[in-house]
């Protein structure tokens, strides 16, 4: 049975246990704390590989403590079982076990159910070949903003070429959900939005090396089921890349209303 967990982080004690595990930064003096790959390490530690996947971290403004909520095949009593067994000290400094709190999901999904849904994404595609890029040639196997990938494919030589035709990052990132989404849901597109945009460098890798630098977005927005088996396992599984990082994970709400036609 898929359960929803729910884990209290310290954010401060966080980012010391990054720094003292050398897992705080990256690319260089300067660049930003990769939490998604110190929660990560630290989940898998503390409580064993894999065991909350996918994840999210959600935080309040101004504010040093965050919620991490997770899909796990286990409830909070066994995941405070394998903190007894697994977790350090310091791993205990950052996650409380014995404030774990889980919810089953349920387990009778109905085709043609509305759903409203919260994703941060990471909307990438891997090239197949290389590509000619503002900055010289990129390499196949590259992974590379969506929005940006059709740009450079239908409009090589045109920098407004998507404003013209009124191509969006919105619309470019619905229709990458869309095609993640299927068969198990259908994406409403009048009901959903990109709320949130920025780009970020991870860090990836056990040494946290200058990873790939790319899209960073939050959708709220609603499905409906198509396929209630395999929507169970896209939501075990998350969406897209990254979904050991903190992307992917579908947190589930009431639907939208759709917006007007115009």
């Amino acid at each position: 049975m898929l359960n929803l967990i729910r884990a209290p982080i310290a954010l401060v004690a966080l980012a010391r246990w990054a720094a003292e595990r050398g897992r705080a930064r990256h690319g260089g003096r300067g660049a930003a704390f990769d939490e998604g790959r110190a929660l990560h390490h630290l989940l898998d530690e503390a409580l064993g590989p894999g065991m909350l996947r996918p994840f999210r971290l959600l935080v309040p403004p101004r504010r040093n403590r965050g919620n991490l909520y997770a899909y796990a095949l286990q409830d909070a009593e066994a995941l405070r079982a394998a903190a007894a067994a697994h977790a350090l000290p310091d791993h205990l400094s950052v996650l409380s076990p014995d404030r774990l709190e889980s919810k089953p999901m349920p387990e009778d999904w109905r085709a043609e159910q509305r759903l409203g849904f919260d994703l941060r994404l990471r909307p990438v595609r891997r090239l197949l070949r290389c590509l000619d890029g503002p900055a010289g040639k990129i390499d196949r196997g590259a992974e590379i903003d969506a929005f940006l990938l059709e740009a450079l494919r239908r409009h090589p030589a045109a920098p407004d070429g998507m404003t013209e035709e009124n191509r969006t990052r919105e619309a470019v990132y619905l229709d990458w959900l869309a095609e993640r989404l299927l068969p198990a849901a259908a994406l409403d597109r009048r009901a959903s939005r990109l709320v949130r945009f920025r780009r970020v460098r991870v860090a990836r890798g056990e040494r946290g090396g200058r990873g790939p630098e790319g899209p960073d977005a939050v959708i709220r927005g609603t499905l409906t089921v198509t396929d209630p088996a395999a929507f169970a396992a896209l939501l075990a599984r998350g969406v897209g890349r990254h979904r050991a990082y903190g992307y992917g994970m579908l947190l589930l709400r009431p639907p939208n209303r759709p917006a007007p036609e115009r």
